[in-house]
């Protein structure tokens, strides 16, 4: 019996011409079996600090007055043996130069995305895939990023990677927080600090992972994987 895994993944400044330099694709992982017990404990915690069980996690929402909440989701993350997330950083997207490697930005996105999987993947384990739903495209870009991924795999018939299914991140506490480490990692490489909770969850994260954040860490690292994509060749691309 092949162990199965859910992988939750999001973005950040994504788009090609939206003007901010920073890209970060990220992925939460954790065994299939234990993803009750995990959405339990974040409604948990977010009941502790007198919030409803439907609040959403958004990066967007860390604020002075919620910043105890935050730090005790960082804090559940790094107890709880069974969460793993890896991301992969692009210092700065406008220098990139699709035309010369002959592709354009949905070609080089797939690419990306393809990067920061590909170390989580075992061949002796299965996975299920959920992005957070983007827009009206996201299912004809979910089919073409499972059927990318499979074929890096050589998992013709979708035997290791069972699924990749676009998901309302409200409905998940898993994908709720990736989107909540996924912006910490970009708030660092951004080095902005004019929102101190911010800071303080960021500063928090890189005290219990003890990485910068901003350079790579080992490839086999299983808690907080960082990989920071430079492009500087032809070959990178």
């Amino acid at each position: 019996m092949k162990r199965v895994y859910n992988i939750y993944c999001d973005e950040s400044c994504h788009l090609e011409n939206d003007k901010q330099p920073v890209m970060v694709l990220g992925a939460l992982w954790c065994p299939q079996r234990k993803r009750r017990d995990i959405a339990v404990r974040i409604r948990e915690i977010k009941k502790s600090h007198r919030l409803s069980t439907d609040f959403e996690v958004k990066w967007t929402k860390v604020s002075k007055g919620k910043e105890s909440f935050y730090l005790d989701l960082i804090d559940y993350f790094f107890q709880e043996s069974a969460l793993h997330f890896r991301a992969l950083v692009v210092p700065d997207k406008s220098i990139l130069s699709h035309e010369d490697f002959n592709q354009d930005h949905d070609t080089w996105y797939y690419k990306m995305y393809f990067d920061m999987l590909k170390t989580i993947f075992r061949p002796d384990s299965q996975y299920h895939i959920y992005l957070d739903v983007k827009d009206t495209r996201s299912m004809r870009k979910n089919h073409m990023l499972h059927d990318v991924l499979c074929a890096s795999q050589y998992d013709f018939n979708k035997e290791i990677i069972r699924k990749v299914q676009a998901v309302q991140s409200y409905e998940i506490e898993q994908m709720q927080l990736t989107d909540l480490m996924i912006g910490a990692i970009s708030y660092a490489n951004r080095n902005l600090r004019s929102n101190p909770a911010k800071v303080s969850v960021v500063n928090r994260i890189k005290k219990l992972s003890g990485y910068s954040l901003k350079q790579s860490t080992l490839l086999m690292e299983r808690k907080v994987n960082i990989f920071v994509w430079r492009g500087a060749s032809r070959r990178d691309q």
